[in-house]
């Protein structure tokens, strides 16, 4: 799987330019984890860039719905159990060192993108990471991302 193969999935099933800036995000994390960790950084970014490929489609059934569209089109076991594993309700262990990167830096974008969002410029390139530190002690701010 490539860049080319997971945009096209991306775009293909993903309409809201909210959650595309998401897969943009993650697969933008999941790239530099890969570059610090000396992994594959095309493949974990193509990762990051579809886990959450099927939510607007399917959100009742993601990330099973999404497996299961990996899987037709010929997407390995491997990848599929990584995204399976970034949400907690599929009960899939979390055992690769890129299973457990998906799981940290989707909730960490989420959390970044919503730091960002209440600034007055609304651009990440002026957030700093004092600012992210001191939102994570605030557990009423965006209360729904997953501190651990």
């Amino acid at each position: 799987m490539d860049r080319n193969f997971a945009l096209d999935l991306l775009h293909e099933f993903t309409e809201t330019e909210s959650l595309r800036k998401h897969a943009y995000a993650v697969e933008s994390a999941m790239r530099a984890y890969a570059k610090k960790y000396v992994e594959d950084e095309e493949l974990w970014g193509s990762v990051g860039l579809i886990h959450d490929f099927d939510y607007e489609k399917y959100p009742d059934e993601h990330p099973t719905k999404g497996s299961e569209i990996l899987k037709e089109r010929g997407v390995n076991e491997e990848i599929r159990t990584v995204i399976l594993g970034h949400a907690d309700y599929t009960g899939v262990p979390r055992e690769t060192l890129m299973a457990k990167s998906l799981y940290a830096v989707d909730e960490l974008c989420g959390f970044i993108i919503a730091v960002t969002l209440v600034r007055p410029t609304k651009s990440v390139s002026e957030v700093k990471i004092k600012s992210v530190k001191k939102k994570l002690k605030d557990k009423s701010f965006a209360a729904k991302v997953n501190r651990e």
